[in-house]
């Protein structure tokens, strides 16, 4: 189940030029799938970078900005997309000048996948 989960998810980093990475991890940043080509920066994928999220989407929710959706990140050499989807954290990381909009539109093909990966983490 999750080679083929993986295998997915290496299809989708194939289709978008200056795509280094997608990680679905949970609130806390612990990454549950992780695919990423030889390019993608090392502490971008870590722990502690993608926990940031929920730091973030707390802090909005504070500020009475109602619930987050995605949060994007222009950074000098790459940049981060974070996607909300409870009880995941869909992250791409990306170069610089990688196509955001293409990125974004990933979020409909990622769909199907994450009821599934639901019930796989529910089951242990």
């Amino acid at each position: 189940m999750v080679e083929d989960m993986n295998k997915y998810l290496r299809k989708l980093l194939s289709k978008i030029d200056g795509l280094y990475c997608i990680i679905i991890s949970d609130r806390d940043g612990v990454p549950i799938l992780k695919v990423c080509s030889d390019d993608s920066p090392d502490k971008a994928t870590r722990t502690s970078f993608l926990s940031t999220f929920g730091i973030a989407t707390d802090q909005g929710g504070k500020l009475g900005l109602g619930k987050t959706k995605s949060i994007i990140c222009m950074y000098e050499n790459f940049q981060a997309i974070q996607m909300n989807k409870l009880p995941f954290v869909v992250t791409f990381v990306t170069s610089r000048d990688c196509n955001t909009g293409h990125v974004l539109a990933l979020e409909a093909q990622l769909e199907p996948l994450l009821p599934v990966l639901r019930g796989v983490v529910g089951d242990t």
